[in-house]
């Protein structure tokens, strides 16, 4: 996948999914712009930095931003497992806030240089939990199939601007977020044994579908969920 002379912004690019993300869109020429609280060192020195908190105040965003923005990924997420009786308001609003409305105050402060592309993607990510029913995930899975559902509305609305919006729909992957689900060989193990493939995902399963979406491969696909999930999803083996 070529990038050359392309600027793609990505939130949550200072660790897992995103970094990947980051590392591979720069290996392939892009111009990378971050927004992240904190940066990392694992960076390439031409990416371009936006300190900044999501759940906060993101007008600041918009005098960082080029006048060009050909995509737009958001790799900001939660895992908040917890039985359905102990779940607060506070812990749906957390994971609401994060997940979703981070991501349309972040879309809404880059819409114009989107639109200047005359061609651009907006990729978002979902889970596998959105659409499989699974114990102890009820707030993460109502916020992101609240993202599923942000993301195809804008599909349809932003078609006559040519913004593709797809939605990318992991499993579980081995980043820090998933650390506590990774965190023996016994877990490790049992968490492969879940997935049809025989194995979690690692951050490059995720970024290199992403790295597709955002593409000029992919301009015939929007509104779209893709489950990149081991086949979890849909498969079961008997």
């Amino acid at each position: 996948m070529e990038f050359q002379r392309k600027n793609i912004l990505v939130a949550g690019g200072s660790a897992g999914i995103g970094l990947s993300l980051v590392k591979m869109l720069c290996a392939n020429g892009a111009n990378v712009y971050v927004v992240s609280r904190s940066a990392s060192d694992e960076w390439d020195e031409s990416v371009r930095h936006i300190p900044l908190d999501v759940t906060a105040n993101v007008a600041a965003m918009n005098g960082a931003l080029p006048e060009t923005l050909h995509g737009f990924v958001y790799s900001i997420g939660s895992i908040n497992l917890k039985p359905f009786a102990r779940l607060t308001d506070e812990d749906f609003l957390n994971d609401f806030n994060l997940n979703v409305l981070g991501a349309a105050k972040l879309i809404q402060q880059a819409l114009k240089p989107l639109k200047t592309a005359k061609g651009a993607s907006i990729v978002l990510i979902s889970s596998v939990a959105a659409q499989t029913g699974m114990p102890y995930h009820a707030s993460i899975a109502a916020a992101k199939g609240a993202v599923e559902g942000l993301a195809l509305s804008l599909a349809a609305e932003l078609a006559a601007q040519q913004i593709r919006v797809n939605v990318v729909a992991p499993s579980l992957t081995d980043t820090q977020l998933a650390q506590n689900l990774l965190s023996t060989p016994e877990k490790r193990e049992a968490s492969a044994k879940r997935h049809p493939t025989g194995k979690y995902g690692q951050p490059e399963d995720i970024s290199h579908a992403i790295g597709f979406l955002l593409s000029d491969q992919s301009s015939w696909m929007t509104g779209q969920v893709i489950g990149i999930d081991g086949g979890l999803g849909k498969l079961r083996l008997i």
